[in-house]
């Protein structure tokens, strides 16, 4: 099987640590992102910048630079967090979240899903914020719509795939310190993405379309 790997969002955080932790597994890693930086150039993956995963014209480019390549992982990271308060709704948030959080990982996957092999693997990295049942706190309206949105369309992907040989993982990352979330968390960026990994190499065919903390915990829908 192909050792390649795609990553979006890998310029940074989550992203950039999982390109580092697969490029040191021995996989060679097309790292995907809008604006490159220092930590990813020096990863040893083939950077591909310039790629806004929002924008289907971006998507097509992406495309035609990775026409002809097979991979065996794609983990869909890229992600942007805005917030929304009842009273004040700003809905252009809302709808850009939907276009990268959502919209984003489906375009990915549907330009390469052909180019994905039998036995390849599939990671959307999602939110817990996604599940309905876990809602407790409101708001974060545009967040949690539209990862409960990649959920679902992370499931019927499964579907679709899953007699092509190819498996899907749905997966909280836990709360990471990265730039996104303001520094806070509980794990860093390489601890988060060791464990995502471990879900990865857990992905079969009888649990793909499960919904899963990094931690190895079953969520909620």
């Amino acid at each position: 099987m192909t050792n390649n790997a795609v990553i979006t969002g890998a310029n940074r955080g989550i992203g950039l640590s999982l390109t580092q932790h697969y490029q040191a597994q021995g996989k060679h890693v097309y790292a995907i992102c809008r604006q490159s930086s220092a930590a990813l150039k020096a990863s040893g993956a083939t950077v591909i910048d310039d790629i806004d995963v929002s924008k289907p014209e971006d998507i097509k480019a992406l495309s035609q630079e990775l026409n002809g390549k097979e991979f065996s992982l794609l983990i869909n990271n890229a992600g942007i967090l805005r917030d929304e308060v009842l009273g004040h709704i700003n809905y252009d948030t809302i709808q850009q979240q939907f276009d990268v959080n959502t919209l984003g990982p489906l375009r990915i996957t549907e330009a390469l899903h052909n180019q994905l092999v039998s036995g390849a693997k599939v990671a959307m990295i999602t939110s817990r914020m996604g599940s309905v049942t876990d809602n407790t706190s409101g708001g974060r309206y545009g967040y949690r719509m539209s990862k409960a949105a990649l959920n679902i369309a992370s499931v019927s992907l499964s579907h679709d795939l899953k007699n092509s040989g190819i498996s899907f993982a749905i997966i909280h990352p836990g709360l990471v310190g990265t730039d996104m979330i303001g520094g806070y968390g509980d794990l860093t960026s390489d601890q988060a993405a060791t464990q995502i990994a471990q879900r990865i190499d857990e992905l079969t065919l009888e649990n793909t379309g499960s919904f899963w903390h990094a931690n190895g915990s079953a969520l909620p829908w």
